[in-house]
């Protein structure tokens, strides 16, 4: 089995809600029931004021900026996670002379219901059904591997 890397193309990020981003979901490998950006919000810019029908959660990844919602600010840094309902006006402000980097994770019932029809009968469905009968099992390989690594003897 590969592992699936999606890689940040870090020179020809979009500009959007004043922010510049990287579409990281949809992604043809993944079925998933929310689509997901990198983002960074430039020092001492703001982003758009905006709106929108999805949930929202913003994880920080690094930097300190002020998120604002329904007019109120707040501090949020590097490992916060913020979430925001259906209409609710937001923004970032991030007034630090360091950029601000963050993703974005979004979704609502359309892409909900498209994922569970997908899903149904998938290959990722067997799968995930065989990983849970080999839970207790793998459990122990894993165990087994990482006792080896520790001991410095090769599995």
């Amino acid at each position: 089995m590969v592992v699936h890397i999606s890689r940040l193309g870090r020179d020809n990020l979009l500009h959007e809600y004043s922010v510049d981003t990287q579409r990281l979901l949809p992604w043809p490998v993944l079925n998933a029931p929310f689509e997901l950006s990198y983002a960074v919000c430039r020092a001492n810019t703001v982003s758009k004021l905006h709106t929108h029908h999805e949930q929202e959660i913003f994880v920080a990844v690094s930097g300190r900026v002020e998120v604002e919602c329904g007019g109120e600010r707040q501090p949020f840094a590097a490992g916060d996670v913020c979430y925001f309902t259906p209409g609710q006006l937001h923004r970032v402000h991030n007034h630090s002379n360091e950029d601000f980097v963050f993703t974005s994770i979004w979704w609502d019932p359309e892409m909900a219901h498209r994922f569970l029809a997908e899903y149904a009968g998938s290959e990722t469905e067997r799968l995930a059904a065989a990983a849970r009968e080999q839970e207790t099992e793998n459990a122990a390989t894993a165990a087994a591997i990482e006792k080896s690594e520790r001991e410095g003897v090769s599995a």
